[in-house]
């Protein structure tokens, strides 16, 4: 690996969740390209192949992203609404408290494991109800 690209992949590294996805879109919108996965064909039926009952082939390998679902938001409503504030630091005061009070709703969508677990983390701490879906 040249020294050009190990310098970008340290300073990528370093970049917060939030900087990471600006980051994303700028390249997404600057060279005309897609990050969203591509979807394979899945092999079809063969030895040992689960089908469901809508004839489509069950889910074998892990899934990779996840959505942070608040399902409620708790008795202590201000630990929560500023747990909410840390994992999505866009949203204002406001914002956070009308979506930790019209729950079920969505805090992070299209999470990685780690970031959706660590979220969920911090939200069961500070007394919500919380899925991962």
């Amino acid at each position: 690996m040249s020294e050009k690209v190990e310098k970008i992949l340290k300073a990528i590294e370093d970049l917060k969740v939030l900087e990471l996805n600006e980051l994303v879109k700028a390249i997404e919108e600057k060279f005309g390209v897609s990050a969203a996965p591509v979807a394979m064909a899945a092999p079809t039926g063969g030895a040992g192949a689960q089908v469901g009952p809508a004839g489509s082939q069950e889910a074998a390998e892990e899934k990779t992203t996840f959505n942070v679902v608040l399902t409620d938001g708790g008795a202590n409503k201000l630990q929560v609404i500023k747990a909410v504030r840390e994992i999505d630091q866009n949203l204002g005061l406001i914002d956070a408290k009308k979506l930790v009070e019209s729950t079920p709703k969505e805090v992070l969508k299209g999470a990685k494991k780690e970031e959706a677990d660590e979220a969920k983390k911090k939200l069961e701490a500070a007394g919500a109800k919380v899925e991962l879906k």
